[in-house]
C-alpha cells in the first residue's frame, strides 16, 4: 500500500518533514541539512543542480552524514529544468527524497504556482508510487512562497571554538512557532539542543 501523503519523516528525533510536500533550506550550511535528512532516510536520493554551478558535493566529506553511493546527480542546463525535474521525480513516487539545489544567482524564488505543483506531484507520487516523496529546495535567499516548512542552517564553529557545531532555525512551518537548535556531533551521530532564535530570524 502506498504511503499516505500526510506521513512525516523524522530527523534527529525532534524534527519532522511532512512527506508529499516541498520544503526549503537556506543559509550557508543548507547542503549539510540536506545530507542530514538524506542520512535519516533510505533508498536513492536525486540531487538536481545547475550545470554551471562551481560547487560540487565531495564524496569523502559526505560520508559522515550519508552514503554517497545512494545519490543520483542531475546537472540541469537551465534553472527552470530543476523545478521541472523535481516535479517529475515527485510524481513518480520512486524515491523518498529529491533535492533541488537552486542557483545562488537566481533573481527570484520559485512562484507559489510552482510550489503548489510540487505539492500536487508529491501527493500523486504517494498514491501511485512506492514512497511518499519529499522535495527539499536549497536556496540562498529562502523566500519561496507556499513551502511546507523553511529552515536556515549556518555554522556555529570557527576560530576559538573547540567543537564543531551548527545553528539550525525552523523559521516557517504551519501551526508552529519559530524555533532554533544547536546541532553538534555526538558519538557516531549528531545531537540537537534547543537554543534562542537568532536576532532577525523571527520573521524570516
Amino acid at each position: 500500500m502506498p504511503i499516505q501523503p500526510e506521513s512525516h519523516q523524522r530527523l534527529l528525533d525532534q524534527l519532522s518533514f511532512a512527506r508529499s510536500r516541498a520544503h526549503e533550506a537556506c543559509g550557508p550550511a543548507r547542503r549539510t541539512l540536506a545530507l542530514l535528512l538524506a542520512g535519516a532516510m533510505e533508498g536513492p536520493v536525486f540531487w538536481l543542480a545547475p550545470s554551471w554551478q562551481a560547487e560540487r558535493l565531495h564524496a569523502p566529506g559526505m560520508r559522515r552524514f550519508v552514503d554517497p553511493g545512494r545519490f543520483v546527480f542531475v546537472r540541469a542546463q537551465r534553472a527552470g529544468d530543476i523545478l521541472w525535474g523535481l516535479e517529475e521525480v515527485m510524481r513518480s513516487g520512486a524515491v523518498g527524497l529529491v533535492v533541488g539545489d537552486l542557483p545562488a544567482t537566481a533573481s527570484r524564488p520559485p512562484s507559489l504556482t510552482q510550489i503548489r505543483r510540487l505539492h500536487l506531484a508529491g501527493e500523486a507520487g504517494a498514491r501511485s508510487g512506492a514512497q511518499a516523496p519529499i522535495a527539499l529546495l536549497l536556496s540562498a535567499a529562502g523566500a519561496a512562497p507556499g513551502v511546507q516548512s523553511r529552515w536556515h542552517m549556518a555554522p556555529a564553529h570557527g576560530p576559538g571554538v573547540s567543537q564543531e557545531a551548527w545553528q539550525l532555525t525552523r523559521s516557517r512551518i504551519r501551526g508552529q512557532a519559530v524555533q532554533s537548535w544547536r546541532l553538534r556531533p555526538e558519538g557516531a551521530g549528531f545531537a540537537l539542543a534547543p537554543t534562542c532564535v537568532p536576532e532577525g530570524m523571527e520573521n524570516f
